[in-house]
């Protein structure tokens, strides 16, 4: 058991049977009435995000979430397919569980994979990736005054705001948090 005045961001806790992440916390003592912490948790079995408040000096369940380097091999239909880099076994994802991650997922790509008492809950990957622009169209000159932008198509299909000197080829450091762009690799 841990405090919720003990939270911190990054934290996984149980709470009502389901595995959640502390992704923002603020402790909050009004002048009146008792002190309560309010949290935003990520559910790290359905992805949602949720608004909880709890009293200040409540007990919550610690959840022991276990992190293993995995290799991205394949997608097959609508499951990916990933190799345990110390057993070499593999299995298999469905598209709905890495939504967001798909954004950013290209073969070969060493991610940690989160489990909780042998349930896979999802992918954690990096802060950023580097991926190759294939589709963009040519910046015009002189057209910078504005600190413009336009569309670029990555590799894994996922269109992100670049300036107007990326052209294709390129090579972009693309955060994986907001999906947006932070420079040429």
């Amino acid at each position: 058991m841990i405090s919720v005045n003990d939270f911190r961001t990054g934290l996984t806790i149980e709470v009502d049977h389901d595995i959640f992440t502390v992704m923002d916390f603020q402790h909050v003592k009004p002048g009146k009435g008792a002190a309560f912490v309010r949290s935003k948790l990520k559910n790290l079995r359905n992805g949602n995000t949720v608004e909880r408040t709890f009293r200040a000096g409540e007990d919550v369940g610690r959840a022991h979430v276990e992190n293993r380097a995995v290799q991205y091999l394949y997608a097959s239909n609508d499951e990916h397919t990933f190799m345990d880099n110390e057993t070499y076994d593999q299995f298999s994802l469905s598209e709905k569980q890495l939504e967001w991650e798909l954004k950013f997922l290209k073969e070969n790509m060493v991610v940690n994979i989160v489990s909780y008492h042998g349930e896979i809950l999802g992918i954690n990957m990096p802060n950023s990736v580097e991926l190759k622009v294939v589709e963009t169209e040519p910046g015009i000159k002189g057209n910078t005054a504005t600190g413009a932008s336009k569309n670029a198509k990555l590799e894994t299909g996922h269109n992100v705001q670049v300036p107007l000197f990326i052209n294709e080829n390129d090579v972009l450091l693309i955060s994986t948090s907001d999906g947006k762009y932070i420079s040429r690799a």
